[in-house]
């Protein structure tokens, strides 16, 4: 999720129209594919908790950490969503932010079999039931939306569908949901070009080597802002199956941890701080139109 940092101002942006969802949209979703069991009574406090270090919370996230998520690449100074979202779960959960430190991992690492170096990771994760066969995750504290982004003036630019779409060549990055939505849900007449790095993506829309990038609506703010000027975002679209796509913490699988997160999720929702942490980062509304 490659967005440089050198635009905080997009918080002035988000004041206007920036998100993926209203914040009245930012469900709780509990994913069937979790495998979180009941909390014994005071396993969710401090103390109770099984952690990779014991009195410190270990998040882990990428690197570089960009806007909107975060804030000048410091994902420990509680700016943006994703940070501030991760501080709030702490704060629930009994920590300071002088006891919660943060790890370097890669997006697609976060998700993969084996060990984890964190307790919980927050770096725009979609829950699928393929990922979820080898993580957990807690329920979902963001709904996302795809969105297309293309210079202003090119042969998609003006698509007000998805059949627009059918003939565009689009950059996209490899290991997302992302990459997913272009297959299943534009399904172009070519195969799109898959890049390692979403930097990468957008340094080809900025190139014209391909006509569009897809990338999640929020970040699609960004790009446009801040990133490929006389660029413009097409629209935004959902899943294939209709059911709502949305971010999650990831988990080691058969963590303890999960459901002592949900239950600050839940307490986080209930008080309105989940919403009011959206809609500080991620605005209220996103404006972008629908492409069906």
């Amino acid at each position: 999720m490659v967005r440089p940092s050198t635009l905080f101002a997009l918080g002035a942006l988000a004041a206007t129209a920036v998100a993926c969802a209203p914040a009245s949209e930012t469900t709780t979703q509990a994913s069937p594919t979790s495998s979180s069991a009941s909390t014994a009574p005071g396993a969710c406090t401090k103390d109770g908790l099984a952690l990779k270090t014991p009195g410190k919370l270990t998040i882990g996230t990428d690197k570089p950490a960009f806007d909107p998520w975060f804030s000048d690449d410091d994902p420990a100074n509680g700016k943006g969503f994703e940070s501030a979202v991760a501080y709030a779960i702490a704060g629930q959960l009994g920590f300071t932010r002088d006891n919660v430190t943060w790890a370097t991992v890669k997006f697609d690492s976060a998700f993969a079999p084996g060990a984890k170096q964190f307790d919980f990771d927050v770096n725009q994760v979609s829950v699928t039931p393929d990922r979820a066969k080898v993580v957990d995750f807690s329920k979902g504290y963001y709904t996302v939306k795809q969105a297309v982004v293309a210079l202003d003036g090119s042969k998609v630019a003006s698509a007000t569908d998805l059949a627009g779409l059918k003939d565009a060549k689009i950059g996209v990055q490899i290991g997302t949901t992302s990459l997913q939505a272009v297959k299943d849900v534009i399904k172009p007449s070519s195969e799109p070009n898959v890049y390692n790095e979403q930097i990468d993506a957008v340094n080809a829309l900025k190139n014209k080597q391909v006509d569009a990038v897809v990338v999640d609506l929020p970040t699609a703010f960004y790009v446009t802002a801040a990133q490929v000027e006389n660029s413009k975002i097409v629209g935004q679209f959902g899943t294939a199956s209709g059911e709502p796509e949305v971010f999650g913490a990831v988990f080691e699988k058969g963590s303890p941890l999960v459901s002592c997160v949900d239950e600050a999720i839940d307490k986080l929702t209930a008080s309105g701080e989940l919403a009011k942490i959206e809609t500080e980062w991620l605005g209220s509304a996103a404006g972008a139109p629908e492409l069906k």
